[in-house]
């Protein structure tokens, strides 16, 4: 699990089939290995600016989009409400 603040949401004109339906965000990690934006999966409506905790689980994110073959890797777990003290550790 990684903490990430929202970017934004992917628009994409050419996605994998699995993915078509999907809402996809753009997520910049807090404090983690790498501060390299990654792609989230996002099913709980999380928006700019929002503090989320996500997840690199790849077989969970498979599942999420019912396709065993998807490049899927990242979703987002939960949306922290009160970032300020959580963020402040990391």
């Amino acid at each position: 699990m990684v903490l990430g603040r929202v970017v934004g949401k992917a628009i994409s004109m050419a996605r994998h089939p699995s993915l078509a339906a999907t809402r996809m965000l753009v997520v910049e990690p807090i404090a983690a290995a790498s501060d390299d934006p990654v792609l989230c999966l996002d099913e709980l409506g999380a928006r700019a600016g929002d503090v989320v905790v996500m997840s690199n689980d790849g077989l969970y994110a498979r599942e999420m989009v019912h396709d065993g073959t998807s490049p899927a890797r990242w979703w987002v777990m939960a949306i922290i409400d009160d970032p300020g003290e959580v963020v402040a550790r990391a």
